[in-house]
């Protein structure tokens, strides 16, 4: 049986073109990278140019402080790799060390929850070997609209209005950044960050000076970027990190701790480039990251879903959404239990298990046609699953479960579902997808000679030397963050992404069996209804779930959401168009012109190109 047709109406065109496409979670971002395309740039230069104006344009979403994801493939080295922008644990972040604090669970907001900022660092890396511009030249966007402003998203000022108190009573360098005359700014207000404009000044600087002797060569670029990352790692900005965090602030536990991230922890980190966790699915291969972050849930999920006919994976209908979600539950769970980031003494993941299709049949065997409410990881031989702690919330749409990948913040600023996403191919071949992450504004208290504040990644650790991502040093915590990459015939065909946290890898699911198996276009599969399990240990602080809970857009219809339900399903109606952030680039198979697309959903996120 065929999928069920897509609605006539896109809410968008697909963007076609032969030059170069972009798309990102904010049209700043996306314009930005296009006219890096415009001016001779790769799709490397773009998309680096585009991450440091999200910094400033989306500081709710993603800072300079936080992480990354990326997945790049190259015309003459076409991969992919997986860049882990994921910093690690700090030396003195031990889960002895948080039960001293008193503490069961890593705070959701506070600087002791910070990893190394893990971002900036891949970026410049990335830009020293692959890029082909200035560093001054990437910068430029950035530290124009941190000087010059932006306007405010609605969706910031919403944030920075929740964590007001948490700025006039316990924050004040956040306070004296986001407040005016006490106050929350309004949306659309302009607002600037001159500090961080002075900071990527000051990186640039660093960079001058250190390439000096070699002037304006290809050595001497290389210099420049290298230089501001040695700034970066062992200079002014690892220097401000460690002075702030070593005075106690209040944190999301509603205790004040000091952080213990060190500028030595930033001078070790170096960004591991990686080859791509992949997986064959009707014909595409489906690049992810390793399971030191959750990339190999959509494998699984796919491999899962592979053993059913086609009438079994259409998302528009009750036996389709009911069966995916099943499938990605037995995936979830497994990702709770086995993944993580492990030592060079410790077994590896066991991904040859988990991927493999005996596995996905034994999975597949377990769907019955009610909705399951028990949290259900396989059998690995030779392995001990994890079994988190499940301490259930009911969902709703104000819960932080349901949402566009904007953050659901709490008065104590802790954060579910936040991210930002870009993705940029160019005419060369090359195309880059990026999932930039943490240091929010409302993660920890701005460190104000900087502009910005520290992430919160370590929420994602357990205290619980069971299990595979137990909170350890030099080690990263499992993180959400999951590009992907599609490769036909052993090349590049798109890529994509979505903010969203734990749902990610959830919705982009929802839109490979859209366009692979159902023949949508890629407009027509991001404007499609989507939806969402919460049967999950949620990874971010207080690390709740609910069994058999499932999130949807109510244009799904009242007789498959009423099908659902009888099956056992717990719903949340989230509304018609509530969830997803997705966006792509690519390559279409039928012309070979470029194509870029981006939802509406949020109304900030878009595509450009020609």
């Amino acid at each position: 049986m065929p999928f069920t047709p897509p609605d006539a109406h896109r809410t968008r065109p697909v963007l076609r073109g032969s030059f170069g496409m972009v798309a990102a979670t904010h049209w700043l971002a996306s314009a930005s990278a296009q006219s890096v395309l415009e001016r001779g740039g790769t799709a490397i230069d773009a998309a680096v140019s585009a991450a440091f104006v999200l910094h400033v344009v989306e500081p709710h979403l993603n800072g300079p402080g936080g992480d990354l994801s990326l997945i790049y493939s190259t015309a003459d080295d076409p991969g992919p790799h997986v860049v882990s922008g994921q910093g690690p644990t700090p030396e003195g972040a031990t889960i002895e060390h948080f039960r001293r604090e008193g503490l069961d669970l890593v705070p959701g907001a506070g600087a002791l929850a910070a990893t190394v900022p893990g971002g900036v660092p891949s970026w410049l890396m990335l830009l020293a070997e692959h890029g082909t511009w200035e560093l001054r030249g990437v910068f430029e966007h950035a530290i124009h609209y941190a000087r010059n402003g932006h306007p405010l998203l609605p969706s910031a000022a919403r944030t920075i209005a929740t964590v007001q108190e948490l700025f006039t009573e316990h924050w004040p360098t956040s306070r004296d950044q986001w407040l005016v005359d006490g106050e929350p700014p309004e949306p659309d207000s302009i607002v600037t960050n001159e500090a961080y404009a002075r900071t990527l000044e000051r990186l640039l600087a660093a960079g001058d000076e250190a390439a000096a002797p070699l002037g304006d060569s290809t050595a001497g670029r290389e210099a420049r970027i290298l230089g501001a990352l040695d700034a970066w790692r062992s200079g002014f900005v690892a220097e401000a990190i460690e002075r702030f965090v070593a005075t106690p602030h209040r944190h999301s536990t509603g205790g004040d701790h000091a952080g213990v991230l060190r500028a030595s922890d930033l001078a070790a980190f170096t960004p591991a480039v990686e080859e791509a966790t992949t997986l064959a699915f009707r014909g595409v291969t489906v690049a992810k990251t390793g399971a030191w972050g959750q990339g190999p849930v959509l494998l699984q999920t796919l491999a899962i879903l592979d053993t059913f006919d086609d009438e079994h994976l259409d998302p528009s209908t009750e036996l389709g959404v009911h069966t995916i979600t099943e499938a990605l539950k037995l995936a979830l769970a497994d990702r709770d239990a086995y993944y993580g980031d492990p030592g060079p003494d410790e077994q590896p993941v066991p991904l040859d298990v988990l991927l493999s299709p005996e596995y996905a049949r034994e999975r597949a065997a377990l769907i019955g046609p009610e909705a399951s409410t028990e949290f259900r990881p396989g059998r690995v031989p030779g392995r001990t699953a994890f079994l988190p702690p499940l301490v259930e919330e009911h969902a709703s749409p104000t819960s932080g479960r349901a949402g566009t990948g904007e953050p659901t913040v709490r008065v104590t600023g802790e954060t579910r579902g936040d991210t930002c996403h870009v993705d940029v191919v160019d005419r060369f071949g090359t195309m880059v997808s990026a999932t930039p992450s943490g240091g929010w504004l409302q993660s920890s208290p701005t460190i104000p000679e900087l502009g910005f504040c520290l992430g919160t990644r370590l929420q994602m650790s357990w205290l619980d030397e069971s299990s595979p991502s137990r909170l350890r040093p030099g080690r990263r915590p499992r993180t959400t963050l999951s590009p992907t990459m599609l490769l036909v015939d052993g090349r590049a065909a798109e890529a994509l992404g979505t903010p969203g946290g734990d749902q990610q890898d959830q919705w982009q699911l929802l839109y490979l069996l859209r366009t692979i198996v159902g023949g949508y276009d890629p407009q027509q599969a991001i404007d499609a209804p989507m939806f969402h399990t919460t049967h999950l240990a949620g990874s971010f602080w207080p690390r709740t779930w609910e069994p058999a809970g499932l999130v949807v857009e109510t244009r799904l219809g009242a007789d498959v959401l009423d099908g659902l339900a009888r099956r056992g399903h717990r719903i949340t109606r989230a509304g018609d168009w509530a969830l997803g952030r997705l966006s792509m680039v690519g390559v279409d198979p039928a012309t070979g012109l470029l194509r870029a697309a981006a939802t509406s959903r949020g109304s900030q996120g878009y595509a450009a190109g020609r």
